[in-house]
């Protein structure tokens, strides 16, 4: 996980919030028309927090406070780091985090098991090694992937909740949050505004978005939140859907690439052969009610192909996916067949679930 070097925080998709004039939401709070808004450039990324509470410019700041402050724990090579603190101690000792990044270690470890390994937090050594998303990406001999592999076992990575260390096994072996970690930022930030009476707002962390309370069209009225399309120029969505109190996360293959005599490679990473995952999958939205599953369960459907992801996510409690395959077809979880609205311009069609292989 690496900031530009460091906290592997990716663009995964670009959710448009469509809003239109708004009154009074409730007798006890006021909802502004336009919000009080703000744009940073962070943890390699861009972080953009809007609340449409009358009073509430103040919580921005310390919004932002809270993402700086956790990045500057999560983030490798960077002074103060915890994790890279863990990662430079891996096979001589246990390191001692904090309750900010210990609950998100933990976290991790539980979806590396919940997906069998398709997500797994110790494909650092992998992800370091191909460095796609920046200026020194390549495509490791066969030779290098097959000794980076020999150090991804999440396995080996050893919790001790008692003391609140984390130990790496081996050598070598590296810690990669990206795909998890702009989730529990996210979460953070939202739960700064809550705790600072923020009950209608737009959180977005690089593509991890979670829209608060009601939208301010309407008492009660969801938010209209547009899908990006994985295929297309940033703003181009695919098709709508209502919600509220609902975070969306997208993992794809367009956003961060590396191409290699006429082959691309995107930075999905298999943590079992070292490359890509080689599937039917473009994107994957995955809605959940907390940013940090939305960013686990991302990866680990996506590591699973449309047939198996699309069973796999609907066994599972407050969760909804859409998937955009290579071949142009869409396909939603059965929860929310009746409220995503594919755009009738998209180029896409919905797909018919007996075709999955």
């Amino acid at each position: 996980m690496k900031n530009k070097k460091a906290l592997r925080i990716l663009f995964t998709g670009l959710f448009l919030i469509f809003l239109a004039g708004c009154n009074s939401k409730t007798e006890t709070a006021k909802i502004n028309k336009e919000p009080y808004s703000d744009q940073q450039s962070l943890l390699g990324t861009y972080v953009q927090v809007r609340i449409y509470d009358d009073g509430k410019k103040d919580v921005l700041e310390k919004a932002f406070a809270r993402v700086k402050e956790l990045g500057d724990k999560i983030t490798v090579n960077e002074k103060g780091s915890e994790i890279d603190a863990v990662n430079e101690q891996a096979g001589i000792k246990p390191v001692k985090v904090s309750d900010d990044v210990y609950p998100l270690i933990k976290r991790a470890y539980e979806y590396s098991e919940d997906s069998s390994g398709g997500f797994d937090m110790a494909i650092g050594p992998i992800t370091q090694l191909w460095h796609i998303g920046f200026d020194d990406a390549r495509k490791p001999s066969q030779e290098e992937i097959d000794q980076a592999l020999k150090l991804v076992d999440y396995h080996k990575v050893k919790l001790n909740d008692k003391d609140q260390t984390v130990y790496l096994e081996e050598k070598g072996m590296e810690l990669d949050l990206g795909a998890i970690a702009k989730g529990y930022i996210t979460d953070e930030v939202v739960k700064v505004l809550k705790d600072n009476g923020v009950t209608t707002a737009i959180v977005d962390l690089g593509g991890n978005v979670f829209v608060l309370g009601h939208s301010p069209r309407g008492k009660d009225m969801d938010w209209n939140v547009g899908i990006q399309d994985p295929n297309k120029a940033r703003n181009t969505v695919i098709g709508t859907i209502q919600e509220s109190n609902k975070t969306l996360v997208t993992s794809g293959i367009y956003e961060r690439y590396l191409k290699v005599d006429g082959k691309t490679y995107h930075h999905l990473f298999d943590p079992k052969t070292g490359y890509p995952f080689d599937n039917d999958i473009a994107g994957v939205t995955v809605i959940t009610d907390k940013s940090i599953d939305g960013d686990g369960l991302s990866t680990a459907v996506f590591s699973m192909g449309v047939k198996k992801g699309l069973e796999f996510a609907e066994g599972l409690k407050d969760v909804d996916v859409i998937f955009v395959t290579k071949e142009d077809k869409v396909y939603v979880s059965k929860d929310i067949e009746d409220i995503f609205e594919l755009g009738k311009e998209s180029g896409y069609t919905m797909g018919d679930r007996k075709d999955l292989k």
